[in-house]
């Protein structure tokens, strides 16, 4: 672990707290001031590795809980976790039948970086629309999405893609994101429709930006 990492001081707060990655204090702090998450709800959890948000998640609902990842996730008692990529036809099956009721989708997940800006972009801009069309998959209405992004070309583009699938949108950094980063999160509550109903009302659309 390079030392920019021990000086950290969210980084040394996780490890003393037990949690897998500094990331987990993202999700609480999204959580605190957006109640996105329900002592009864089922949430999956996509790019889920090493598993923060997932211990997070354990501390903020009684449901079901599944996390995917293309990389392996050591075991967490009573959370179903998935390896695969969950673009493909056959993990989102598995996910589907792990999890019949999904309240909540959660996304901290990115591409490896190249460092070319527009093609990092892209690909962050892609990844972000397939989760947002799983977990249209997925949601009951009514249900709620967190999903991480940066800000950059085609993020506004991005940004009407969920409008149109949640009533109420909100793009926010969180408190421990690092200074300097354009990381953001787009946080959707409110789905229009289950998996079952592809209506869309845009009239009812709203984004917030904190």
């Amino acid at each position: 672990m390079g030392s920019q990492w021990t000086r950290d001081a969210v980084y040394r707060k996780s490890v003393k707290e037990g949690f897998r990655a500094r990331s987990a204090y993202k999700l609480l702090d999204i959580n605190t001031r957006f109640n996105i998450i329900r002592r009864t709800d089922n949430v999956v959890d996509l790019g889920c590795a090493p598993g923060s948000w997932l211990q997070v998640l354990k501390t903020l609902t009684d449901g079901k809980l599944c996390g995917v990842d293309l990389n392996p996730v050591a075991p967490l008692e009573g959370v179903v976790t998935i390896m695969g990529d969950f673009t493909t036809p056959e993990v989102q099956e598995q996910v589907r039948a792990a999890m019949p009721s999904v309240n909540v989708v959660v996304c901290d997940a990115s591409p490896h970086l190249s460092g070319a800006k527009a093609y990092d972009q892209a690909r962050i801009t892609a990844l972000n629309e397939d989760a947002l069309n799983f977990a249209a998959t997925l949601l009951k209405q009514g249900g709620n999405l967190v999903m991480k992004s940066f800000q950059g070309t085609d993020f506004n583009e991005l940004v009407d893609l969920v409008k149109a699938r949640f009533y109420s949108v909100r793009v926010i950094r969180s408190s421990a994101t690092r200074r300097g980063s354009t990381e953001c999160y787009i946080v959707a509550k409110n789905f229009i429709g289950d998996a079952r109903d592809d209506r869309i009302k845009p009239e009812r659309k709203e984004e917030e930006e904190e």
